[in-house]
């Protein structure tokens, strides 16, 4: 069966190529639409999806999971839920904290495993941080290899806002924001908000004039094993750096240093896919975000000139070896929701516009998991994340102007969007996008641009039915 979209040739008169695209008939739902799948299954993680939807939807364990395991899984949360203390302490498997920090537990910032929330008012920000860095030019090419970045004498890679008793934070991280309009073919609008940032109040030295920053928000947690188990030859061939097939899509992967194997891998963890694995990126975020030690990552954040040698430590290292590989089993266990109102007329056809629009060009609706992955929970898996895990252009509107490792500084990670219909179920002041500007699905999509600029051109040119659908679309995920 076909379908034409319902759009009025004066609606599309802002371009031809627009006309082609919105124009075109839609495939059936059971065939592919410009190449892409559309979903006929809710098991979107696989045999380990689950059927939970309220503000627990992201913190289950994979379904399929043995019954074992789920011991190692409830040991593994304990970690990751509960608040870490400062040394010395009577709770010595979970004392070191700081003294430099963002916040205390890693549920602080992935609030019910789920993305995490910009601060209003004078909150200070717990789930948002920003990464530092001096110009990749100032770099030796060592540092850059190994590290992505080029630290920031006296603060390091990110800014740490909170701080044990007896210790200074490193600065106030400010927020503010000014409106930006947005129109619809249809003459309506939508008032976006975009975050202008700025550090105050720095403790520990002069910031240089040429430090570089980037806003990241605390992504959810779940399906990340999943997405580990994704064969490497998959991405690989997905990734199109040149534009060979000229359809305006240029996806890349990150190559990053792996600190297990001491070699240069392939990245797909992370906001700019800065992390090659689930391990790597928890006990990154242990060192950075709460100045905690571990064997694979023994120093934190916290510069020499900084001082924090002065205060008492929980032991090396802090993080031990046992604690760091529950926390990491926790993370990769968590199951991907199951989809909702798939029989839901309107949904179908969001599916539909979500295709024909282009966006699965970067949101890859399906992949399977590599068959001899480590554990049978995660092999052979069908699955629907909806991303390429690839370094895309997002336009100047989103970019950050800071390269990591090999991406640039217009360069994001596609986001998985499975469960992104339960983001604010979960946690209702969830944001959207790396920073959490996009209070809404909505406005998530208008603030794309870059590769995503005809996709996004296309969602504007939508009469406003068309456009609830795709948005019902993406709730049911």
């Amino acid at each position: 069966m076909y379908r034409l979209l319902r759009v009025s040739l004066s609606r599309l008169s802002q371009g031809s190529l627009l006309l082609l695209l919105l124009a075109a008939p839609l495939q059936a739902a059971d065939s592919p639409t410009q190449d892409h799948p559309i979903q006929m299954t809710p098991m979107s993680g696989g045999d380990g999806s689950v059927e939970q939807f309220d503000h627990n939807a992201y913190s289950l364990p994979l379904g399929n999971m043995s019954m074992t395991k789920r011991l190692d899984f409830s040991v593994g949360n304990s970690f990751f839920r509960n608040p870490w203390v400062a040394a010395p302490a009577s709770t010595e498997a979970r004392d070191g904290l700081g003294p430099l920090l963002n916040t205390n537990s890693c549920q602080g910032c992935h609030l019910k495993d789920g993305r995490g929330h910009p601060p209003s008012g004078d909150e200070n920000p717990i789930a948002l941080f920003l990464r530092l860095s001096l110009p990749a030019s100032q770099a030796d090419p060592e540092t850059l290899e190994q590290r992505g970045a080029l630290p920031v004498p006296n603060y390091g890679l990110q800014l740490q806002t909170a701080a044990i008793s007896g210790a200074k934070p490193e600065a106030t991280l400010v927020i503010e924001y000014r409106p930006r309009e947005v129109s619809y073919a249809d003459g309506s609008s939508v008032t976006l908000q975009e975050p202008l940032y700025s550090i105050a109040e720095p403790a520990y030295g002069v910031l240089p004039e040429s430090l570089q920053t980037s806003p990241r928000l605390a992504p959810p947690m779940i399906g990340l094993g999943l997405l580990e188990a994704i064969p490497e030859a998959d991405l690989i061939a997905a990734a199109d750096p040149g534009d060979a097939d000229n359809d305006g899509i240029s996806g890349r992967y990150n190559q990053v240093w792996d600190v297990r194997s001491g070699t240069t891998v392939m990245g797909r963890f992370g906001w700019k896919a800065g992390e090659p694995s689930i391990e790597q990126q928890g006990l990154h975020a242990f060192a950075g975000d709460m100045g905690l030690t571990s064997s694979l990552v023994p120093h934190t954040d916290c510069m020499e000139s900084q001082g924090c040698d002065a205060f008492p430590n929980g032991g090396t290292p802090e993080v031990s070896d046992d604690v760091a590989d529950f926390v990491t089993f926790y993370a990769s266990s968590l199951a991907v929701p199951m989809r909702r109102d798939m029989d839901d007329p309107a949904v179908k056809q969001g599916a539909e516009s979500f295709n024909a629009l282009g966006c699965a060009s970067c949101h890859t609706p399906r992949h399977r998991t590599a068959t001899d992955a480590p554990r049978p929970a995660l092999a052979g898996q069908e699955i629907w994340p909806y991303s390429d895990l690839l370094l895309h252009d997002m336009g100047e509107a989103l970019a950050d102007h800071r390269s990591e490792f090999q991406a640039d500084g217009r360069e994001w990670r596609t986001p998985p969007l499975w469960g992104i219909g339960l983001a604010q179920t979960v946690n209702p002041r969830a944001g959207f996008l790396h920073d959490g500007r996009a209070r809404t699905l909505e406005e998530a999509i208008l603030w794309h641009g870059g590769e995503a600029e005809s996709a996004t051109q296309g969602y504007r040119a939508l009469p406003a039915d068309q456009r609830a659908e795709l948005i019902r679309f993406l709730e049911s995920l």
